[in-house]
């Protein structure tokens, strides 16, 4: 589990986080949702340490992130898969070296258990037999996949998204949310994904945090977001005319 207490975060003099509390339990998919510029990409990398907090403190496992040096962070960073916006993959790399470069990095393992354990990510995310391709021969949904791949390269216990979904079509966007879901509940992972996408926030919120004005202005469950009457979530959920559609329907039924 992470736990954030009362985080603050200024840049400049410019507050971004007011006292933001939550818990991000194992085995669920935490969604960070908001507009932009509310504060929710500030958290996450709080969170992870790529910076520091002002006041407050990020719990992994009841273990203070923020109140470490430097070696002992460096391990609790180990225990981390990011999957990152765009997929940030190494275009001079194959798919099988751009999986393997965490293991190269942090752990103490033999070629042959790299390449068992690649094997294995790369079977899990559906990508078996794709070793020697190069990024620039994948698809976009295939680089997320790849991306998926070395997130969970070390066996991590958090698992951190950055836009998912960005720049794929829907289908492939619903295929990558399906497998973020699918991985969270069989590694008992604490999952925690930074999105703007609705269709995400409907198929595997389980647990979401609305930020806004760089506080927790909300937190429920794909369930109880449709039905709140939190004005600012109102908004954010039903911008599209298609969700509008959908909160009249739900209405009309309740009439009925």
């Amino acid at each position: 589990m992470i736990e954030v207490k009362n985080i603050n975060k200024s840049f400049v003099g410019n507050q971004i986080l007011f006292d933001v509390s939550s818990k991000f339990e194992p085995g669920k998919v935490n969604l960070i949702i908001g507009q932009s510029g509310q504060g929710k990409s500030v958290l996450a990398k709080c969170m992870v340490g790529l910076h520091e907090v002002d006041q407050g403190s990020v719990l992994f496992n009841e273990r203070n992130f923020c109140q470490m040096k430097a070696s002992e962070k460096k391990e609790i960073r180990k225990e981390i898969g990011m999957l990152f916006q765009g997929s940030a993959l190494f275009d001079s790399m194959t798919v099988e070296e751009n999986i393997k470069f965490p293991l190269i990095m942090f752990k103490k393992m033999t070629p042959k258990e790299m390449i068992n354990r690649v094997n294995f990510c790369l079977d899990v995310v559906g990508l078996n037999g794709k070793n020697k391709l190069f990024p620039a021969e994948c698809s976009g949904g295939m680089q997320k996949r790849i991306g998926i791949a070395r997130a969970i390269a070390m066996n991590p216990k958090y698992l951190f998204c950055d836009e998912p979904n960005s720049g794929l079509d829907p289908k492939t966007a619903i295929k990558i949310d399906s497998l973020i879901k699918e991985l969270t509940y069989e590694f008992n992972m604490t999952t925690i994904v930074i999105t703007h996408d609705m269709n995400s926030v409907m198929e595997i919120g389980d647990n979401i945090l609305f930020i806004n004005e760089g506080k927790n202005w909300w937190e429920g469950s794909k369930s109880s977001i449709i039905t709140t009457k939190n004005a600012e979530v109102s908004d954010f959920v039903y911008a599209s005319g298609f969700m509008k559609e959908i909160r009249n329907s739900i209405r009309e039924k309740h009439k009925g």
